[in-house]
C-alpha cells in the first residue's frame, strides 16, 4: 500500500487557495486597466503637470527673451559668465557699490531671498556694477562681507563698462546711465529680473493678463507700500522663485 504524499497535497491546496483568492482581483484590475505600467505612467503624468509653471515668457519681436552672453570677473577675482548660471534660477540686478539711495536697499531685500532660499545649489543672483571704475574686484568683496553675501552664486561682477551697459539697457531693458547730477552720479532701475533655469526672463502676469516682465526691488516685505503707495513685489518675487525652481 502505498502512502500519500502529504507535501503534495499541501502545494495543491496553496494553488487552489491563490487562485480563489488573488485571481479575481487580477481580472478586475487588469478589466479596469488599473495596472502597475498605467499606474506608474499616470503618476509620471502627474509630475509633468505639477512642475508646469503659469509664469509667463518676455517676448521681444514675437521670440522669448533669453539672457545674452555675458563674461565678467566677481568679488573673487573668478570669470564668470552666462553659462554658470545654467540649470539654475536667478535674480539680476544693476547697481554700484557707493549708490546712497536705492541700492542699499535693494540689496537688503536680495539678502532677505537669499535667506529664505538658503542651501539651494540652483538659486543664485547676478549683480551688475554700473561703475566698474571704482568697483573693483576687491571693493566688490569687501561689499558683500558687509551686507552678508553668502550664496556662492551670488555673484558681484565688474568689466568693461560699455560691455555692462550694453548688457543692462539692451541686454535686459534695464535702465543704467551715468548721470552727474544724480546722486552717487548714476542713474539706474531699481527693478530685478527673474531668470529661470534656461536662461529665459519670466514674470507673473497682471489682473489684466499681461506680464508685469519685472519686479519692483526698493520695497520690503516689511513696509509693504512706499510713500507713494505703491505696493512692495519680493513677497510676490519668492513666490515665482518657488515656482520657477519646480520646473
Amino acid at each position: 500500500m502505498k502512502k500519500t504524499n502529504y507535501s503534495y497535497i499541501g502545494i495543491a491546496f496553496i494553488i487552489l487557495v491563490f487562485g480563489i483568492i488573488f485571481i479575481p482581483r487580477i481580472v478586475d484590475r487588469i478589466s479596469n486597466k488599473d495596472i502597475i505600467r498605467n499606474e506608474s505612467r499616470s503618476d509620471a503624468i502627474k509630475d509633468v503637470e505639477k512642475k508646469a509653471s503659469d509664469l509667463a515668457f518676455i517676448e521681444i519681436n514675437g521670440k522669448a527673451k533669453r539672457v545674452p552672453p555675458f563674461s565678467f570677473k566677481n568679488q573673487n577675482g573668478d570669470i564668470i559668465s552666462n553659462k554658470d548660471y545654467e540649470g539654475k534660477v536667478y535674480i539680476v540686478e544693476f547697481f554700484f557699490t557707493t549708490c546712497p539711495t536705492i541700492c542699499p536697499r535693494m540689496n537688503k531685500n536680495l539678502v532677505q531671498i537669499q535667506n529664505t532660499f538658503n542651501g539651494l545649489d540652483d538659486f543664485g543672483v547676478a549683480s551688475f556694477t554700473i561703475n566698474p571704475d571704482y568697483d573693483t574686484v576687491s571693493v566688490l568683496k569687501a561689499y558683500a562681507q558687509q551686507y552678508g553675501i553668502t550664496n556662492p552664486n551670488w555673484n558681484l561682477m565688474t568689466g568693461e563698462k560699455e560691455a555692462i551697459y550694453e548688457l543692462s539697457n539692451e541686454g535686459f531693458n534695464l535702465y543704467s546711465a551715468e548721470d552727474k547730477n544724480a546722486a552717487g552720479g548714476f542713474e539706474h532701475s531699481g527693478n530685478f529680473a527673474l531668470i529661470d533655469k534656461n536662461g529665459f526672463i519670466r514674470s507673473r502676469k497682471d489682473s489684466y493678463g499681461n506680464p508685469i516682465i519685472y519686479y519692483r526691488g526698493i520695497v520690503s516685505e516689511e513696509e509693504k507700500t512706499d510713500e507713494d503707495g505703491v505696493a512692495e513685489e519680493i513677497s510676490i518675487l519668492k513666490e515665482d522663485i518657488k515656482k520657477l525652481l519646480n520646473e
